[in-house]
């Protein structure tokens, strides 16, 4: 089967070579300059991403409580336990920011759009897909910076000031999510009716973002000591991570008892990780941390290298589901 490179991948990654090649207009900051327009942005996306929530949807997925909590318990503990455990093992070979960016990328939410398009080609539970990766959306508001704040804390990083970092996430993330969604029963049909501009303008803001925190690294010197092998040596460690994840919760989904639909909702929106919240959340979290500022773009690179794969992976997958799916057999009146 033939893969074509994903358009998104391919702009993220001309972002980070324009970046390398011209850092200035990204790494000035000041009232009128990129980077003022990508901390708006920043807001932007998740008031967008509070646009399509639909509090219909939200109190009709509820009931199915075992199948929410399976995959936020792979989302948010499966996930940063295992990284957890391979930081303490790797630590004395390797303790640079990008074990920082791996345990970044575990704390993350679910994504929505791919996550939901991959349960569909697979012919899974799709309204409990969206609403779980919705509220995986919310719920790394709080999770994401605890589980960064208790890493950080028994590192030999400074810790985070939680409290500060929660306040600025509620004002730049929470309150544009609540306003988009209370907007929500009037502009509904016009989210559904132009869906794709929206997904596009909402990854152009992303590109943005990338673009001038890897300006801001570049410009910090992030380039002198980078090593290609480390780049291999990720992707390796984040295929693995990314089936083991896998391997777990479709573990577990067997011994729940869980229906066909629900097993394939289950390991692909609990094996999944948003690259939006990642690069929105990072711009917060690790703003007042001299030295992940500095090297941001180092941070954010599992999350990209993720981002790629899940989607190359995962659509394999989900096809492979839907190529031994067999119609229920109707019994006869």
């Amino acid at each position: 089967m033939r893969y074509l490179p994903d358009p998104f991948v391919l702009a993220l990654l001309g972002a980070i070579l324009v970046a390398w090649i011209w850092p200035g207009p990204g790494a000035v900051q000041g009232l009128w300059t990129l980077h003022t327009a990508a901390s708006i942005g920043i807001s932007v996306i998740f008031f967008m991403y509070g646009l399509s929530l639909s509090f219909d949807k939200i109190k009709n997925g509820i009931t199915h409580w075992q199948l929410n909590l399976l995959i936020h318990f792979g989302t948010f503990v499966i996930f940063p336990l295992l990284v957890l455990a391979a930081w303490r093992l790797g630590r004395p070979f390797y303790d640079g920011e990008l074990w920082v960016g791996v345990l970044f990328l575990a704390a993350l939410p679910s994504t929505v759009t791919s996550s939901v398009v991959m349960v569909s080609i697979a012919r899974g539970n799709v309204p409990s897909a969206i609403f779980n990766t919705s509220i995986s959306g919310l719920l790394g508001i709080f999770i994401t910076p605890l589980w960064m704040s208790l890493v950080l804390a028994h590192s030999d990083h400074v810790g985070l000031d939680l409290l500060h970092i929660t306040g600025q996430l509620m004002l730049k993330t929470l309150l544009p999510v609540i306003m988009g969604a209370s907007l929500n029963p009037w502009l509904d049909g016009f989210v559904r009716r132009n869906k794709a501009n929206l997904m596009r303008f909402d990854q152009a803001i992303v590109i943005l973002i990338v673009y001038t925190t890897f300006c801001g690294s570049f410009a910090a010197g992030f380039a002198d000591d980078f090593q290609w092998t480390m780049l291999l040596a990720l992707a390796v460690g984040l295929i693995a991570l990314f089936f083991t994840v896998f391997g777990l919760i479709r573990l577990l989904c067997g011994l729940l008892g869980f229906s066909r639909e629900d097993r394939i909702t289950a390991v692909f929106c609990g094996s999944k990780k948003s690259l939006a919240h990642g690069v929105a959340m990072s711009k917060v979290l690790f703003a007042s941390h001299q030295t992940l500022a500095a090297s941001l773009g180092l941070v954010l690179l599992p999350i990209m290298t993720y981002h790629a794969m899940q989607l190359v992976i995962a659509s394999a997958i989900a096809r492979k589901y839907d190529a031994t799916y067999k119609e229920p057999q109707m019994g006869r009146p």
